[in-house]
């Protein structure tokens, strides 16, 4: 029997490499015998560096940044240097954890931090970099990510514009003479799972912009800025992606990553799935064990258990693909086909505070494999 895990992580809880041991010592003293495969999985967001990294036998660096409140801070890309490859997650320099209720404002904090991995990046003269959108802190559209590769982002008396996007109202117009002319040079690619554009109703300042801090007069002040900055892009640059889909991702950082260098946008999973090679891994597999944080019908656009599952059917239409996750919510459904989920599973308890089951997870995920485990095999025998 040949079986693969390969599930996302648990956020706030367990790693998806954690994840991937804990279903693997529930299945193993049931199916003992068995080819185990173990792929820890990412959409784009957390995870996705290490995912990959794993996956083709880099190695992880770690570099000084400037984080979302401007400190120095040490953040972690990976080097594929086989592949002439590097990793970055935004979230290494950008990200949300670096605020707290205290320090989260939206108006102020800035990717400049992300610029300086992808600088950081360049001088390791690499010819391709990923860049996971996931978990950001920010709401720049990315201006900060382009100020520090050599944009200048000037008001009308002159001055380069502070960080953030609340300045970004003042931006009169765009200097990229000093942009870093390696990135001409390169590929990169943008993994994300969100399909929001820079603005609007459905922008990322108004779908985003509140997780972040924003309180209703900021995400109207964010969204018209960055409409502003858009505006100017567009203008300076003749580059108009602002209705794009995915512009909004990370805060806009997308959208920046468009307009000054010559990246593209990707399916998280999809790329994921390829960097590790999981196609080939997955011929001739009986079962195929995935997972998440939570389930629900969200979980068909872009979300790591719904693309494993379709390339596993795809190339082996004969396994089964099952899908454990800390709780199920609305139209899982949607989830089910040949082509498709097969099962999922929840390791949720009423009787479990959330920090209880979050505590519990690797002892809860283990014994569900366990049990599913010992099922098949009863069905089987």
């Amino acid at each position: 029997m040949k079986i693969i895990i390969a599930p996302d992580s648990f956020k706030g809880s367990l790693s998806a490499k954690e994840v991937s041991q804990a279903i693997y010592q529930g299945l193993k003293p049931i199916f003992s015998n068995a080819d185990y495969q173990l792929i820890p999985m990412a959409d784009g967001g957390e995870g996705t560096m290490e995912t990959i990294v794993t996956a083709n036998k880099g190695k992880i660096l770690t570099t000084t940044v400037r984080s979302p409140l401007d400190t120095p801070i040490k953040a972690k890309y990976g080097l594929l240097k086989e592949k002439n490859t590097a990793i970055i997650e935004m979230a290494e320099a950008s990200g949300i954890q670096y605020i707290d209720d205290q320090t989260a404002n939206p108006l102020t904090t800035t990717t400049f931090g992300t610029g300086q991995l992808i600088k950081v990046a360049l001088d390791q003269g690499v010819k391709k970099i990923i860049i996971g959108l996931g978990g950001s802190a920010t709401n720049d559209g990315g201006a900060g990510m382009a100020q520090a590769l050599g944009v200048k982002l000037v008001d009308r008396f002159g001055q380069e514009l502070p960080f953030g996007g609340g300045a970004l109202s003042h931006l009169a117009y765009i200097d990229t003479s000093q942009l870093d002319p390696r990135l001409k040079e390169i590929q990169i690619i943008l993994a994300s799972d969100v399909k929001n554009p820079l603005t609007g109703k459905n922008g990322a300042s108004c779908v985003f912009g509140p997780q972040k801090g924003a309180t209703s007069e900021m995400v109207e002040e964010l969204d018209q800025n960055l409409h502003h900055f858009a505006s100017i892009v567009k203008r300076d640059l003749n580059m108009d992606f602002e209705n794009t889909p995915g512009a909004g991702a990370a805060g806009g950082l997308a959208f920046g990553l468009l307009a000054f260098t010559s990246a593209h946008l990707q399916s998280g999973i999809e790329l994921v799935l390829k960097e590790t090679n999981f196609a080939k891994k997955v011929k001739d597999a009986n079962l195929v064990f995935t997972g998440e944080g939570g389930t629900d019908f969200q979980t068909q656009y872009g979300k790591t258990p719904f693309g494993v599952a379709q390339l596993a059917k795809k190339i082996s239409p004969q396994c089964s693909v099952i899908c454990l996750t800390g709780n199920i919510g609305k139209g899982i459904d949607q989830l089910y086909g040949d082509d498709k989920i097969d099962a999922i599973f929840a390791t949720e308890s009423g009787a479990k505070s959330l920090t209880q089951a979050m505590n519990d997870s690797k002892a809860d995920i283990s014994l569900l494999s366990e049990n599913i485990g010992r099922l098949l095999k009863s069905y089987n025998s």
